[in-house]
Formats: structure tokens, C-alpha cells, sequence
């Protein structure tokens, strides 16, 4: 039986979300495939040149209007988006499940964690526009003015479409920015349902173009676009960012991460296990944060790799739309990737105690089973973003050697850490070299906190006050009360020259 949210997906294929509606592209469609039973759900197309700068042109128009509007009516106006989020957040989250395969309680989850940080940006974003300075002449008024960059444009991956177009969106609303999202190929339908959230804003302030790789660079570009907000492989945010740099472009980037997990002998083992667990398999591991390298303290290393086995092999594997705790992978080629991961770590010399194999349960789809390797530090498996089902467990003697293997990485998102030990804990926040350390409470995040890494997993911060910042540019201003004579200027007195 088809459900409603599938009729509008339907009808929603091969179309743009262009100055406030939605409209059938002239471009090439391709089809977007169900990773839980590999049927069709519907279409995007690749937007063309000219419905790009349409949009860009729509963009800049709107954005003039949002920013004549006081502080208070845009943080009432990106309220009611957060309102109208949560009202569709089923919708939307089942057109997500169906078409990237996470469960629907993720994907239902989404659209609410969305809405709570438009709620946070449209307080934040009234709290204050600027500062005053102490005068350096006296009698004047001195103060920085924060002003909007323009148009800024987000790209987002397939992994939590919503939520960090939501992190990014509503930071730059809320800096009194126009938002062009291009959303992933693989999810381009539930990010134009979700525009129904936005109709109440000026038309054109937030548009949705979708496409592949040519229309992205196509965006980050164009002349009248004025930042990037990129999420994706650290390759494909290079080529973004020096796009970006040959007209000044701000960037936000976050590319790729490779956390470490580490689990020392004070730690209940049970819960680190179920924690464990948690942050490597949710979303099926597809998270910028999962834990993809375990390094576990050899007193207690066999318990841990038995009881994170038994808790991998216990999870529920289907179609998202099913009572299950991990759907697939969300596309052939990544799970094609994925086992090329797999079986070079075995070829290693990884040792596997469960999984390594799609299920034989589930027939057709994109589905892998959790699977836990028993490693070494310097396998390969360890030192590249897997982004997929996998937990490898090294041995570590101790901390220092724990924090040495972790900071081993080009990549610096986040790291985690279990212990009972405060002065473990405090090496780890104080050594790890990420922009993230969680300890004993893995994978969380908040509105108010900045989330972003280090090295190569990019520049930049969403969410906190540091997540605003990154959509203003500061003016300086310097008011006299009226216009006199300066001291400082011509003609310089004779008593100043050099004298020899």
C-alpha cells in the first residue's frame, strides 16, 4: 500500500524548492533507490545554470527583506519554522527512512533536533548585534556593527540531512542570512518536504537546488554567493574550499572524522560496552562521529571485546520502517566500499569476532551486519574513516598510550573516553588533539556548544556563539558628535621632523 508520504515524494521528483515553491527542473533526473528493498522512490534532477542563478537572484532579493525586518520579528518568524519542524518531523522522517534507511525513530528525531537549535538561534541571534568599545578619541561613540555575509550556501550530506542543514540554516538566518541548501543525491526528496517548514518566510529566503557535484561547485562559485557551509569527505571540501578562496569565500568545513574510543580499567564495562555499542553502530555507522577506532586497556580487553560482541550481535538489522535498532547502508556503493574495508582489515591479520557479512535474513537491500574486529593499532583499519558497521579493538598498557594512539590521525572531530579515574579524564580532555572529547557519555552534542575538529576534518565551529559568528562580518564604526579639527592631520608641525 503506498502511503501519502510516498505519493508526495512522488510528485515532489525532479523538482527544485525555488523563490518559495516548488517547480520542475529542466535537468537531467536520476533516480534515488530504496537502500532496504532497492526500490524507486522518486527522482532528483540536476539543476541547470540558469535555475541557479535564479535562485541566487531570489536569494539576494529575500535576504534584503529579512534584514529590514527588526531582530524580533526574525526571531518570531524562525520560531514558527522550528514549530512547523516538529509538526512535520513524521513526514519527514519517513521520507528520510525510505530514502537513506535509517530507523524511524533516527530519522523522526531529526526533524525535532532541527527545530531546537532554530530555536536557539532566534534568541541567540537577538542577544546582541555588536559591541561598544571605550572611545580612543575622547567624546566619540566607537562600537562594532555585525552585518550579514549575504547568500550563504549549505551542502549537506546524506547521513543527517536535516539536522546539520538545520545547524547551519538556522545559525545563518539567524545572522540575517538568505540560505541555498544542496542537499545529498541520495536525499534530495525529504529536504524538499522539509521545506514546508519554511513557506512563511519571504519567498526565496531558503531554497533548496539539487543536483551532483557540477551544481555544488556551480553554487560555491557563483559570483553573488558570499560563504560555504560544507559537510563531506575531506576531497571533496578541498576542492570546495579553494573554490571558495579565489573570491575570499567564508568556509565552514567538517570533513570526515575517525574518533577513538577508549576504555580504561576503573570503567564499568557493561555500560562502556552498551556505549560502545551505541557509537559505533547508530546510523549504522555512518556518523562524521561514530567511534571507529577502540582502544581498550589490556586488564579488562577480553571482557570488553566479549560483551560489545554480545551487544553487537544482538541488534535488530532491517528496513528502518520495522522494529529494528540499524537499517542499511545507504547505497550500493557505500556498502561495496565498506566491504572492501572488511576484507583488507582481515587480509591483515584482524581477527573477527562477529559479523563480516551481509545478513541472509533481509534478501534484497544495502544491509551489513555490526561487526567487531579484534586488531592492532597500526592496521590500516585504524588510520581511515570507515563509515560503516565496524568496531576494531586494539590493546592498550595505559593511558598515555591510549591518548598517543588516538592523536595518531589526520583527522581531529571527536574522541571518547571511559573511565571512572578524574585524573584520566582530565589527561584526556587536556592531550586529545580533536575539537570533541566526550567522557562516559558518547555521541551527544548541544544548541549551545560549538561542534567542529581539527586538522584534517576541517575549519570552523556550527552551533554556540562561535556558530553565529561564523555567518556575520564585524564593522567597525566611529560616530564624532560633530566635525572638528584633528591635531593629527596636515600640516605636520616642524617640531615633529627628524632633526640631525
Amino acid at each position: 500500500m503506498t502511503t501519502p508520504v510516498q505519493s508526495e515524494m512522488k510528485l515532489l521528483s525532479g523538482n527544485l524548492f525555488l523563490g518559495g515553491e516548488w517547480m520542475a527542473s529542466a535537468g537531467q533526473r536520476h533516480k534515488i533507490i530504496n537502500p532496504a528493498d532497492e526500490t524507486v522512490v522518486g527522482e532528483y534532477a540536476d539543476a541547470t545554470e540558469a535555475e541557479i542563478d535564479r535562485a541566487v537572484a531570489k536569494a539576494k532579493q529575500a535576504q534584503g527583506i529579512w534584514w529590514a525586518m527588526s531582530a524580533l520579528e526574525r526571531a518570531n518568524a524562525l520560531h514558527q519554522v522550528a514549530d512547523q519542524m516538529i509538526a512535520n518531523s513524521a513526514i519527514t522522517g519517513e521520507s528520510l527512512t525510505r530514502e537513506m534507511g535509517k530507523p524511524f525513530r533516527e530519522s523522526n528525531w531529526e526533524g525535532g533536533a532541527a527545530a531546537s537549535s532554530f530555536r536557539y538561534y532566534a534568541e541567540l541571534a537577538r542577544h546582541e548585534n555588536g559591541r561598544i568599545a571605550g572611545p580612543a578619541i575622547a567624546g566619540q561613540l566607537q562600537m562594532v556593527v555585525k552585518e550579514p555575509l549575504g547568500t550563504v550556501v549549505s551542502i549537506v550530506p546524506y547521513n543527517f540531512p536535516m539536522l546539520l542543514a538545520g545547524w547551519q540554516s538556522a545559525a545563518a538566518l539567524g545572522a540575517g542570512n538568505a540560505v541555498i541548501i544542496k542537499p545529498s543525491e541520495l536525499t534530495s526528496l525529504t529536504m524538499l518536504l522539509w521545506m514546508k517548514a519554511f513557506q512563511s518566510l519571504p519567498e526565496g529566503l531558503v531554497q533548496v537546488i539539487t543536483g551532483g557535484a557540477a551544481v555544488g561547485q556551480n553554487l560555491v562559485s557563483h559570483q553573488d554567493t558570499h560563504a560555504v557551509a560544507f559537510t563531506g569527505s575531506v576531497k571533496a571540501a578541498q576542492a570546495v574550499a579553494m573554490s571558495a578562496s579565489t573570491r575570499f569565500k567564508p568556509t565552514l568545513i567538517e570533513a570526515s572524522g575517525n574518533d577513538a574510543f577508549i576504555v580504561m580499567p576503573s570503567a564499568d564495562i557493561d555500560t562502556a560496552a552498551r556505549g560502545a555499542t551505541f557509537a559505533a553502530f547508530l546510523n549504522c555507522g555512518q556518523v562524521c562521529t561514530s567511534a571507529e577506532r577502540f582502544y581498550v586497556h589490556e586488564d579488562i580487553y577480553e571482557d570488553f571485546v566479549a560483551k560489545l560482541a554480545k551487544y553487537a550481535s544482538s541488534l535488530r538489522v532491517g528496513s528502518g520502517l520495522s522494529k529494528v535498532d540499524m537499517g542499511p547502508m545507504a547505497s550500493q556503493r557505500e556498502l561495496e566500499r565498506f566491504e572492501r574495508i572488511i576484507t583488507h582489515a582481515l587480509e591483515q591479520g584482524a581477527e573477527l569476532v562477529t559479523g563480516g557479512k551481509r545478513p541472509s535474513q533481509t534478501g534484497k537491500g544495502f544491509f551489513y551486519e555490526p561487526t567487531v574486529l579484534k586488531v592492532t593499532a597500526e592496521m590500516e583499519v585504524m588510520h581511515g574513516e570507515c563509515f560503516g558497521p565496524l568496531a576494531p579493538v586494539a590493546k592498550i598498557k595505559d593511558i598515555d598510550e591510549a591518548i598517543a594512539h588516538a592523536n595518531d590521525s589526520e583527522l581531529g572531530l571527536g574522541a571518547n573516553i571511559y573511565t571512572n579515574d578524574l585524573e584520566e579524564s582530565f589527561k584526556a580532555v587536556n592531550e586529545i588533539e580533536t575539537g570533541i572529547v566526550w567522557v562516559n557519555t558518547p555521541l551527544n552534542d548541544n544548541d549551545a556548544i560549538p561542534f567542529g575538529g581539527r586538522k584534517f576534518t576541517g575549519s570552523g565551529r556550527e552551533l554556540g556563539s562561535e556558530g553565529l559568528e561564523q555567518f556575520r562580518r564585524s564593522k567597525m564604526v566611529m560616530i564624532a558628535p560633530q566635525a572638528e579639527a584633528d591635531p593629527e592631520w596636515f600640516p605636520y608641525p616642524d617640531s615633529d621632523a627628524f632633526n640631525f
